[in-house]
């Protein structure tokens, strides 16, 4: 059975949760049969984007490059799942008009519980002037307005946000259910996964 394309897009602060949620949904949706693609900010600034830098135009042409890809396979019936900071609305707005299914997910996150969970120190450092345009602290983060799903992830599990997505997508249609005896993925599954991930340059 062929499903429709879409473009789920996560957009939310550093250290918010967007990677490992999508990584998990994929996950799903890949042992539902369906066509799955993973755009992640960090491994896409290895390649596509790796001649830009974090000033707002090179942000912007960051996200512009991304679109394109994900317009491309969301049309050709992908499940597409991006993950990137897109801290400004009216790009992400752009980015909507452009994109036919385009499914907006709000990783929401408090700034204290990003501080406590950032093993790298990275706003700290922000925090102390150490490093440039970070959004959230120097640089702006815009808030959706509309988003089509909000997952709170300093007050939900990662399995929680997980399964709010999953229902929502059932919900609406775009990812066929859960058969009752579907089970969870295996350790041979997950590594199947990872392989075509790897093969496909996306770990």
């Amino acid at each position: 059975m062929e499903h429709k394309g879409f473009t789920l897009w996560f957009t939310g602060l550093s250290g918010s949760g967007k990677s490992a949620i999508a990584d998990d949904v994929a996950k799903i949706l890949v042992h539902r049969k369906m066509k799955v693609e993973r755009l992640d900010g960090d491994i896409v600034r290895q390649s596509l984007t790796k001649d830009l830098g974090f000033s707002k135009e090179d942000r912007d042409k960051n996200i512009e490059r991304v679109t394109f890809v994900a317009k491309l396979l969301s049309r050709n019936g992908v499940a597409t799942l991006v993950s990137f900071i897109s801290p400004y609305r009216e790009k992400r707005d752009a980015v909507r008009s452009v994109i036919d299914n385009f499914i907006e997910v709000y990783a929401k996150c408090q700034l204290e519980v990003l501080i406590e969970r950032d093993i790298k120190g990275l706003y700290k450092k922000a925090l102390n002037g150490e490093i440039e345009n970070f959004t959230g602290v120097s640089d702006p983060y815009e808030e959706p307005e509309y988003p089509e799903i909000v997952v709170e992830t300093d007050k939900e599990s990662l399995e929680e946000s997980v399964s709010k997505v999953i229902r929502w997508l059932e919900t609406n249609g775009y990812v066929p259910p859960a058969c009752e005896e579907e089970e969870f993925i295996t350790e041979i599954e997950e590594e199947e996964i990872k392989k075509r991930l790897e093969t496909l340059g996306y770990l």
